[in-house]
């Protein structure tokens, strides 16, 4: 393609339906496996599922029935996990599946409605262990290429020994790919290599080169001819697209960079539009890019952001799309609890004319071979047929007596397993995720009319916080050049901390020394050596005291607890000598954390697996709790002071009464994984929220209520794949809930509400380069006036940068009263340690953060409500062809003016008649 030449595909859209129009009840599997979970055909869709340990398989229709809803069935497939699936590019009926147990499957299926057959076509069994991967052949009828762990087979159906068994790869495979053709076959692998095979020429690769630099998940892809597509990893742990021409492989001849996720990139590609759809295993983004075979190669279409996680992705074949409102691709997104059916449409004049440019005849439905001719050399090509409607075959493919299978394969006995089971998947009825988000979008300001409210309750809770904002503030305000920044703390210390004065970084420099930089002196900071706290052992975690903003605490990895004092104004010479050191526990401490109300109470958990608290105005010890039978991830005291809360590594969340008991008086299971874990109080102190990762190390977010914390998570919300733990903040006056990890480029936001769906998410704020965290400051630094809900530090690799949290609103002139009540002083406290050791409960005065000047919005006088557009009739009024010909004359005559003015040189006076005689 030139590059100077405009491509039709360039304003392709991806329109995702409202989540009326979902697949419900089709709950993706989170087994993991090297296939994409799901395919399509035709007549179905295929995905995986975990019943009974992701041996059952899902279906549902490719469109809702007459009612407007999909029948969501499940049949019983393999013993072990289906690892997976794919339908034959001829047949919309046959279904093949390979699994965990070493066979192959083939499936005839029947109508959705009736009773599928619980036997099996055709089976065919492996040596090679676990199978991994499987396709049809582009070309020819009943032909598979089945993948192991290190080995590729390629299986007649109508045999029961394999054709081929190509050479084993030297380490995990990865990818498996056809030419269009069907000639070659194509390979990744966690060795780095792509390899090509000729199956029928020689059992040996006959290219192999250099695929990524990371052995990382890779897939592949065969497009646009002799040209090879992979996705895969950078050296920077970059999710990467790279092009190579299989004529001259040393080399790709093009890459695109994506985001920092871990999720495995999954490609899907149309060989009639050119288009590639990628998504990350975990991600909740589909970028679409068009594919040539000269200069840009890779152009960016779409960027797409679904409402869920992805766990896989399936293209539509080009027969069902919609060709009257120019569909050119249809991506079926798996997720956790639905299929979420994505159209990408090209912004033409719909409805009308045939546009034959978006539609080349494609691969039809009648094999160009059987699999004996293509093994004896035969290559000939699939015939295509024509997308125009007129012309298009009526009926499906179903080809179950046309094209049986092949002679007369043995039936397995029908499975062990349970029945079928179907369930309707009503579009009148929405199922709710805890992560949905709700809108509506009208040319209208928002009106308590009967008929919103109705669409409201449908749809379900809406957050005031959904369209929440995060800015970076002018760089006046950033402190910039910060080098020798240490980043080997450990995951249960923040990174940082800051108040409203200062923030302490640790630095990479031996002594275990810390910058102390004051946010009032913005600018670059000298080349030259910092003033800074010499800590004489490496940093593991540090906080200020909250009520002291001169106050630094720092432990150490030599068991000790150091705190200094910060002089008035900041640091203008190195400090050597702490002000006291705290001294209790044996081995190497993994945090430290003021309480919230009581002067001088610190608590500490350390890898002795106890937590103590310290009285710091005595230097004393005066509690030891005990109970925990691992590392200690995280701890949090309630809002209220009374009680502490941990998560530990064996899999619990602990409560603790400090003043009452050493051990904890409710137990409950945590997270299932072992990465990580952070814990924090919400909902004033009714629920325990716990960041951390389930069984397949994927980002998880788990509710549990502090009445019966033993019945376990009350909700739970996924959030992406990532190797840092969400660090939370919780907003105590909003109910906002703020995460993001160490190295993380997106900060996630929800409001937590007390009762069902409990997670409502939020806009997320992207930031350009990874950061170090967020910290954030007191909620007098916001600006209420602005609307900023939340000021927060955030760390960055050379900078420290204000970012604030505003919620957009129209009638900013007022206070926002609704958003702002009265806020806790928390930085002041409500009594001292001795006093809350002997059993008193005080709690912190409020204040009002509305400035004198202000009138409450609750207060401020009703505005009419304002149409803001025309109403969309006035657009889509249908106007005959004599009321557009009088608009059109009614314009001309308006552009020439009124007719019967005189014209100019009728005004001319010309000369007298005795002159023309001179």
């Amino acid at each position: 393609m030139n590059r100077f030449k405009t491509s039709k595909f360039k304003n392709t859209t991806p329109k995702i339906p409202k989540k009326d129009d979902w697949v419900s009840n089709a709950r993706g599997s989170s087994l993991n496996s090297l296939g994409n979970q799901i395919k399509s055909s035709c007549s179905f869709v295929a995905f995986n599922t975990e019943q009974t340990g992701g041996g059952m398989v899902g279906l549902c229709s490719v469109d809702p029935g007459p009612d407007g809803k999909w029948t969501v069935m499940q049949i019983p497939c393999h013993a072990d996990q289906v690892t997976d699936l794919d339908f034959s590019p001829f047949d919309d009926y046959l279904l093949a599946t390979c699994s965990s147990d070493e066979t192959v499957k083939l499936w005839r299926l029947c109508e959705l409605g009736q009773e599928q057959s619980a036997s099996v076509e055709v089976s065919l069994k492996s040596s090679e262990g676990r199978l991994e991967l499987l396709l049809f052949h582009p070309t020819a009828s009943g032909l598979l290429a089945v993948a192991s762990a290190r080995g590729i087979q390629v299986w007649d159906t109508s045999r029961d020994k394999a054709l081929a068994v190509l050479e084993q790869h030297a380490d995990q495979l990865q990818g498996l790919t056809w030419k269009e053709d069907g000639s070659l076959l194509a390979s990744s692998c966690k060795d780095k290599n792509l390899r090509v095979f000729d199956p029928r020429a020689q059992l040996t690769p006959v290219q192999c080169v250099q695929g990524f630099q990371t052995n990382k998940d890779s897939r592949i892809l065969w497009v646009k001819d002799d040209y090879i597509l992979a996705t895969g990893f950078n050296q920077h742990r970059q999710q990467e697209v790279r092009l190579w021409d299989s004529r001259k492989l040393n080399s790709s001849v093009s890459s695109v960079s994506l985001g920092t996720s871990n999720g495995t990139l999954m490609p899907l590609y149309d060989s009639d539009s050119g288009l590639l759809v990628v998504s990350g295993k975990g991600d909740s983004v589909l970028d679409c890019f068009e594919v040539t075979t000269s200069e840009p190669f890779l152009s960016q279409v779409s960027h797409c952001l679904s409402d869920a996680s992805t766990r896989g992705i399936a293209l539509v074949p080009k027969h069902v799309l919609n060709v009257g409102c120019c569909e050119v691709l249809r991506v079926m997104q798996l997720t956790e609890n639905f299929i979420i059916p994505i159209s990408y449409q090209v912004p033409r004049k719909a409805g009308q004319d045939f546009h034959a440019d978006l539609y080349p005849d494609t691969l039809g439905h009648t094999p160009a071979v059987t699999a004996e001719e293509w093994w004896q050399g035969a290559n000939k090509q699939v015939d295509r047929v024509s997308l125009h409607p007129d012309k298009r075959p009526k009926g499906k493919v179903q080809p179950a007596s046309a094209m049986a299978l092949p002679r007369g394969k043995i039936k397995e006995e029908p499975s062990t397993s349970s029945s079928p089971l179907s369930t309707p998947s009503s579009s009148a009825a929405p199922s709710r995720s805890p992560s949905s988000t709700s809108g509506l979008s009208s040319g209208f300001l928002p009106s308590p009319s009967q008929s919103s409210r109705a669409i409201q309750s449908m749809l379900g809770p809406s957050s005031k916080f959904r369209h929440i904002q995060g800015t970076v503030l002018h760089r006046a305000t950033h402190i910039t050049n910060l080098r020798g920044m240490s980043l080997t703390t450990p995951g249960e210390c923040d990174g940082f901390c800051a108040n409203a004065q200062r923030v302490a970084v640790p630095l990479a420099i031996a002594g275990g020394q810390i910058a102390v930089l004051e946010l009032s002196q913005p600018g670059k900071l000298p080349d030259t050596a910092l003033p800074t706290i010499q800590n004489s052992v490496n940093v593991a975690d540090l906080c200020w005291d909250p009520f002291d903003f001169h106050k630094l605490v720092v432990a150490g990895d030599d068991a000790k607890i150091r705190v200094w004092m910060v002089p008035e104004g900041g640091l203008v010479e190195t400090l050597t000598e702490p002000r006291c050191i705290l001294q209790g526990h044996s081995e190497k401490i993994y945090s430290i954390k003021f309480h919230p109300h009581a002067s001088g109470l610190l608590v500490s958990s350390s890898y002795d697996m106890t937590v103590r608290l310290w009285d710091l105005d005595t230097g004393n010890e005066v509690r030891k709790l005990s109970g925990h039978q691992d590392q200690i991830f995280g701890m949090a005291w309630s809002p209220n002071g009374k009680f502490l809360a941990t998560v530990c590594k064996d899999g619990k969340v602990r409560l603790y009464d400090p003043r009452k008991s050493a051990e904890p008086i409710q137990a409950s299971p945590g997270p299932e994984g072992h990465r990580g874990g952070r814990v924090v109080w919400v909902c004033n102190g009714q629920y325990l929220l716990v960041s951390g990762f389930d069984c397949r190390s994927e980002r998880q977010l788990y509710l549990y209520s502090c009445e019966s914390l033993a019945s376990g998570a009350v909700a739970t919300a996924p959030t992406d794949v990532s190797p840092s733990t969400l660090i939370p903040f919780y907003d105590s006056d909003t109910s906002v809930l703020i995460l993001t990890g160490k190295g993380d480029t997106r900060v996630y936001i929800f409001e937590i509400m007390s009762e069902a769906p409990y997670f409502t998410e939020c806009s997320s704020f992207h930031s350009s380069e990874p950061h170090k965290g967020l910290c954030f400051l007191t909620k007098t630094e916001c600006d209420v006036r602005d609307v900023e809900i939340a000021r927060a530090i955030r760390l960055g690799k050379t900078t420290i940068e204000p970012v604030a949290f505003k919620v957009p609103r129209v009638r900013k002139e007022f206070f926002q009263d609704d958003v702002f009540p009265e806020t806790a002083v928390w930085w002041e406290p409500a009594l001292t340690a001795s006093a809350w050791l002997l059993g008193t409960d005080t709690q912190h005065r409020k204040i009002s953060l509305k400035p004198k000047d202000m009138t409450p919005v609750s207060l401020a006088p009703k505005e009419a409500p304002v149409r803001k557009y025309l109403p969309s009739s006035v657009y889509l009024e249908e106007k005959t062809d004599e009321q557009k010909k009088e608009e059109l004359l009614s314009a001309m005559v308006a552009k020439l003016g009124n007719r019967e003015d005189p014209l100019p040189q009728e005004l001319f006076e010309g000369v007298d008649e005795d002159e023309w005689d001179d």
